[in-house]
């Protein structure tokens, strides 16, 4: 009777067990499934634009034989490259910038008090959670003002840098609050000035959030069309070319190849600045 008891004990857990590992199961398929579908949706567009940049044809679902024709076409034509140059000059040098003000802004903000903190912080978002078109009349208003500053490059690098510069300040604050604040202060009691603490002690063990905000600071400028539409009438980017273009002669082939490169060195720096994080941390947790 007791032997029968038990082995119906045990089937019942048996049982209990393949239906827990069977929802299990069915879950991770379910998952599985959703996660893939929603991949496929978010990326066959960019995956067409891909492998349409290696043929010739006028419209994507045509193919005409793969070919190097249209970024052929790209690296000649010369109104591509002056807006791609002009992106990536701006893009540079805003980044830079804000990498520079969003340190030295996210350190002094951490060192503040809980309310001042919170007061600064949600000032330095304005701009993040602020429509752009809003942004952008600001911005057009201002320099209008301000005459002193000339059209072109001048307008779109402030105006980018501030933009951008809440993004690093994002990236960096966070890294801030995992250090060991009696580090700073043992370089300080090693004799070493407050300058020299922050750019031998704080900036290295900040640098992969400095890279990450760097990379998103570049992105951001990189894909801004609103306000550098608004604040200068001289200098094309990309962005500003693509609209142009569409706008007056429709969808051109070597759109396809100029969209193509772009994604591929937003895809690089993505991760190169990966790799060298990862790195970064492996050391660590060697020493």
């Amino acid at each position: 009777m007791k032997n029968t008891l038990s082995q119906t004990i045990n089937n019942e857990k048996i049982m209990q067990k393949q239906s827990k590992r069977n929802k299990t199961n069915i879950n991770k398929i379910i998952s599985i499934t959703f996660i893939s579908l929603m991949a496929l949706i978010v990326y066959l567009p960019t995956l067409l634009l891909i492998v349409y940049s290696f043929t010739p044809s006028k419209t994507i679902g045509s193919w005409s034989g793969f070919s190097f024709e249209l970024y052929t076409q790209m690296f000649q034509d010369a109104e591509i490259m002056t807006a791609l140059l002009n992106t990536l000059i701006v893009g540079f040098v805003a980044s830079l910038l804000a990498g520079i003000i969003g340190v030295i802004t996210a350190i002094g903000i951490y060192s503040m008090k809980k309310t001042g903190r919170r007061l600064i912080d949600g000032i330095t978002q304005i701009t993040m959670v602020n429509a752009d078109i809003v942004t952008a009349a600001a911005f057009m208003m201002f320099f209008i003002l301000i005459r002193f500053i000339p059209d072109g490059y001048a307008t779109l690098i402030l105006a980018h840098t501030v933009i951008c510069t809440p993004y690093v300040i994002m990236s960096v604050l966070p890294k801030l609050s995992q250090l060991d604040p009696n580090v700073y202060e043992a370089g300080l009691d090693l004799g070493a000035t407050p300058f020299k603490t922050l750019c031998k002690v704080m900036i290295p063990q900040l640098m992969p959030a400095i890279l990450s905000g760097f990379a998103l600071a570049f992105t951001i400028s990189l894909d801004d069309f609103t306000i550098s539409t608004f604040v200068s009438s001289s200098v094309d980017t990309i962005p500003q070319y693509l609209y142009n273009k569409l706008k007056f002669k429709g969808v051109m082939p070597v759109l396809r190849a100029l969209s193509t490169l772009i994604l591929v060195v937003a895809f690089i720096i993505l991760i190169t600045i990966n790799l060298v994080q990862n790195r970064k941390s492996k050391q660590k947790t060697l020493f």
